[in-house]
């Protein structure tokens, strides 16, 4: 037996107990006569004492070889401690050892396995299995586990299967990038991961399996951010003979439990709000809806006031600051010099004071009245003491120009507070967006997305005006979900291929097998897809989801702890077929 406890759980009622324990070193202090040792593991950590007048000499040898990260057993009994640790569940006690076993010593570690280490990113991400030990990635990984848990038990009780779905597929030409797979039985051939288990999802749905879910893998050969990773984790959901209202109120309920059982957060409130209307009052398809500065759009009462930069933009939209109006102008200045930096593009900022007293002072007050700035205010919903800030340019660029700066400057106020949490669907996307690269309509979504019912008939004569039958799970700012009503006939799915620009060859080549299981009476169906990892950190109160992925691949989408993707040697590539110069 390695242990008889964990290093978190022995109390002042052990005291007297015989014990055994086994973990890490987590430090070491010798004083000649008598050494503390800081024993961790997953629970917890237990103070060890050896003493050179209770405890035989050959064991205090041997504490004096112990290091940091040593893995050692030990025995002892349970006694009070003397100076106590209140920082600690175990600070009452510590263990007088009486037998010492050292099984497996360590190198120094690279970085400090604490709390706050002093190792940098990139370090923790080489040596991943040192970090985990650390308290903050295990407690992420802890809490990752607690929310999956919450899921399954959920979904189960509410009548879903969990049903597993093949890794190994075809390459569809939707959607981002595949990763491709060759296989050396069918040479010349290749499989790809799945982005999504989408049409074998539909194919449950056929088959009768009316609520399915599974929480599965997926990839995508795309570029990273902080908050995307090239494989990650999908809570995916399917349901039969359903409406858009049905799974809304599927997934309330279930994002309910979550906040609840999870972060102790009673959230009644799903506002819903049109795309539409995302867009032209947050400039993105994902608001926080945590803090105001909606935009105000300005062409009305900006246009045609001599000011050439208004005049000639397709739109003028601004926003008002909280208390803005007490910044420096240096304060402003450094705003201006944020919204012209390449990540956001913009060519610079007009800004007016709402002072305190009623009036106002703008940066443009050569074009503009205290009537004209008026009615920026009141489009803005400026109060006294506030500061407007307005951008100006092609509608859809200076909408995400002005999004990024509101997320900053919220950001800067303190108004997203990790703690509140602020749901909310958004629905009614376009069923289709063009592209100016390929010259012709791609599926916003995805090809097996229904559109409206009633719009139907507008795919002939004005494609991009329908909307699509999808909605989109938000939360602070983040999407956390989505997922539509899917086609379920084959007519439709045809007309729908034949608009994305497949031919009929083309599309029976790709997913002739979807097509077909519609001829075998395919139920109305639809579903929702949570992005796990994103949904795990937002309810932890962060943004980043790295931390709560076990190994997790860097910027680049390389894991650098096993140094992958890697070249394969000849032998393999000519047992796939591939030829050498592919790896160069």
């Amino acid at each position: 037996m390695y242990r008889s406890h964990n290093c978190g759980e022995l109390r002042a009622t052990h005291i007297n107990t015989e014990v055994t324990l086994s973990g890490w070193v987590q430090k070491s202090r010798d004083k000649g006569f008598i050494i503390w040792v800081d024993l961790r593991d997953r629970y917890g950590i237990t103070q060890l004492v050896f003493d050179a007048e209770r405890t035989p000499k050959a064991i205090m040898e041997e504490a004096q070889k112990l290091g940091r990260e040593f893995v050692i057993q030990v025995t002892g009994t349970v006694i009070e401690r003397a100076s106590k640790n209140a920082n600690i569940p175990t600070g009452d006690i510590e263990i007088l050892v009486t037998k010492l076993s050292i099984l497996n010593s360590a190198l120094l570690p690279p970085f400090t396995i604490e709390d706050n280490t002093d190792g940098g990113e990139d370090i923790r991400m080489k040596y991943r299995y040192l970090d985990i030990r650390r308290n903050p990635v295990k407690n992420s990984l802890i809490f990752r586990h607690k929310v999956t848990q919450e899921v399954r038990n959920y979904l189960s009780e509410a009548g879903f299967i969990e049903v597993e779905t093949p890794y190994l597929i075809k390459s569809t030409p939707e959607g981002a990038r595949d990763f491709v797979v060759p296989s050396r039985m069918n040479q010349g051939q290749f499989y790809a991961l799945p982005q999504s288990p989408q049409t074998f999802k539909q194919l449950l749905m056929v088959g009768g399996m009316d609520k399915y879910f599974q929480i599965v893998k997926c990839f995508r050969d795309e570029d990273l951010r902080a908050d995307r990773q090239p494989e990650f984790t999908q809570i995916d959901c399917e349901m039969a003979f359903v409406e858009q209202e049905d799974i809304l109120n599927a997934f309330e309920g279930l994002t309910r439990h979550l906040l609840k059982e999870i972060n102790g957060v009673e959230v009644n409130a799903f506002p819903r709000m049109l795309y539409d209307d995302a867009m032209r009052l947050y400039g993105n398809d994902k608001p926080d809806i945590r803090f105001g500065m909606t935009f105000g759009e300005l062409n009305e009462v900006a246009q045609h006031k001599d000011f050439g930069v208004f005049n000639t933009a397709e739109l003028v939209v601004g926003i008002a600051v909280p208390g803005g109006n007490s910044y420096t102008r240096k304060e402003i200045d450094k705003l201006i010099d944020w919204v012209k930096r390449p990540q956001i593009g913009a060519s610079g900022m007009v800004y007016c004071r709402c002072n305190e007293d009623g009036s106002y002072k703008s940066s443009v007050d050569k074009f503009y009245t205290q009537t004209d700035l008026a009615l920026w205010a009141e489009k803005t919903n400026a109060k006294p003491g506030d500061l407007i800030c307005v951008l100006s340019g092609p509608t859809h660029k200076v909408r995400t120009q002005l999004s990024a700066l509101r997320m900053e400057l919220a950001e800067r106020l303190g108004l997203r507070k990790p703690n509140e949490f602020a749901p909310l669907w958004v629905i009614d996307f376009p069923l289709l967006e063009w592209d100016e690269e390929t010259q012709r309509y791609h599926a916003m979504h995805h090809p097996f997305t229904a559109p409206k019912p009633d719009q139907l008939h507008l795919l002939a004569t004005n494609p991009g005006a329908v909307k699509a039958n999808a909605y989109d799970l938000v939360l602070n700012g983040n999407e956390i979900g989505g997922g539509s009503i899917r086609i379920h006939d084959k007519k439709t799915q045809a007309m729908m291929f034949d608009y994305l620009g497949f031919s009929e060859t083309e599309a029976k080549a790709q997913f002739g097998f979807l097509m077909d299981a519609f001829q075998y009476g395919a139920p109305p169906h639809g579903g929702l897809a949570f992005g796990l990892d994103r949904l795990v950190a937002i309810l932890h109160g962060k943004e980043t989801i790295r931390d709560f992925i076990a190994f997790p691949k860097n910027n680049a989408g390389r894991d650098v702890m096993i140094d992958a993707p890697a070249p394969l040697d000849s032998k393999q590539l000519d047992e796939l077929s591939l030829k050498l110069q592919i790896t160069q």
